[in-house]
């Protein structure tokens, strides 16, 4: 398995996510969004750190930090399947 493509496809699914996030947020009322994340976090109460006003700057840092640290995990996780050889259990 090629560890760079696996580590660009994970990190690159994080931030897709990340985006949809951010047009749920700029979409939805405050409302609504949190009932979304709260579902979404099996009734974590989102509430107290829900922020609606985000710079740009944070929001740029954070896209980048999902794809590095989601393209990190792909290439761990790739990586140990390598190490493994790349064999399954039957």
């Amino acid at each position: 398995m090629d560890a760079r493509c696996l580590g660009i496809a994970v990190g690159s699914t994080g931030a897709v996510f990340y985006l949809a996030c951010i047009l749920t947020m700029s979409t939805a009322p405050r409302d609504k969004a949190i009932v979304f994340f709260n579902s979404l976090l099996h009734g974590i109460d989102v509430t107290p750190i829900l922020r609606e006003h985000v710079s740009f700057g944070e929001v740029l840092f954070g896209i980048v930090a999902t794809f590095v640290l989601g393209w990190f995990a792909g290439v761990l996780i790739a990586g140990f399947y390598n190490w493994n050889g790349g064999k399954t259990r039957t």
